[in-house]
């Protein structure tokens, strides 16, 4: 395990580190002291989507915030047959992996977003890891597929176009990636300047990878195809332990679905409640998703 340089002027008292797995190396983020405590991003954001909220967690909680594989400064493997090197479970296991790599058997877990759908899939795969789970902005994927309905398919059209075939999107994507990805921050976010200026320019940094753009539509692949059979599979599964879910009044989730209503057969205990945002709590109402998290955890 090598520590690398990070950015100390967005997460201040953290240390990075690249943490080697059998097929990529996943970049964390450590801050804190206390009970071990993940935090999984989502898509196109990196770990420092949790910068407003990571310092004050870190008061009471070892506080772990890796890149997912495929974005950020984590590897970028070959996406496999089926896309099976970015299915939930292989990302899941990824985060079981760097959390034993850190000496912890088991610990809570905060996604949002992809993250959120690589925690849920943590909870069914390996449930004896996970402490509690807090899930943001997300209704199940197989349900969202299920639902989807013109509305949806209008306000989430990167669903529908990241999964074509390679290079389709890839090659679009690359015309100009700072535009594709500052359009799909502002469609999202609901709080203006809720992203910080040097925090974006990370983003636009990672995504101008090419590699990073392959791997995000690989991730998505994934969820169209391969996750969907983990999922049918797995549909008598619940998540046990206890299952805070939290979206954003203002975005599409809330808009479209009863959300506490798609987890109702996911989970033996779930609770929840909407935050005055759009996607992006974490950046959008800091403050209200630490509250949330504080009486939950």
């Amino acid at each position: 395990m090598e520590q690398v340089r990070g950015h100390p002027e967005i997460l201040p008292g953290f240390r990075w580190y690249d943490i080697p797995l059998e097929d990529c190396s996943i970049r964390t983020a450590i801050g804190g002291y206390g009970p071990p405590l993940l935090l999984l991003h989502g898509h196109p954001q990196t770990h420092l989507t949790w910068h407003k909220v990571a310092p004050v967690l870190a008061k009471k909680f070892t506080v772990i915030a890796p890149d997912l594989r495929g974005y950020g400064d984590s590897s970028k493997p070959d996406g496999g047959p089926g896309h099976i090197n970015y299915s939930k479970r292989t990302m899941a296991l990824d985060q079981i992996q760097v959390m034993k790599a850190l000496g912890f058997g088991h610990f809570s877990i905060v996604g949002h977003d992809r993250g959120a759908r690589v925690a849920h899939r943590m909870a069914l795969d390996h449930p004896d890891a996970v402490d509690s789970l807090a899930l943001l902005d997300i209704a199940p994927t197989a349900t969202m597929y299920a639902r989807t309905d013109m509305e949806f398919a209008r306000r989430y059209f990167w669903w529908f176009f990241l999964i074509q075939p390679y290079p389709l999107p890839e090659r679009l994507i690359a015309g100009d990636p700072d535009f594709f990805l500052d359009q799909h921050i502002e469609r999202q976010i609901k709080n203006s300047d809720a992203v910080d200026p040097l925090v974006l320019q990370e983003y636009r940094r990672c995504f101008a990878n090419p590699a990073t753009r392959h791997a995000i539509c690989e991730d998505y692949r994934a969820a169209a195809s391969i996750d969907l059979i983990h999922d049918a599979i797995d549909k008598d599964k619940r998540i046990q332990v206890p299952l805070l879910i939290l979206w954003g009044a203002k975005g599409t989730v809330g808009a479209l679905y009863d959300v506490l209503e798609t987890w109702a057969d996911k989970a033996s205990d779930v609770r929840g409640h909407a935050i005055d945002c759009g996607h992006s709590p974490q950046e959008e109402a800091p403050d209200q998703l630490l509250n949330a998290l504080k009486s939950f955890l």
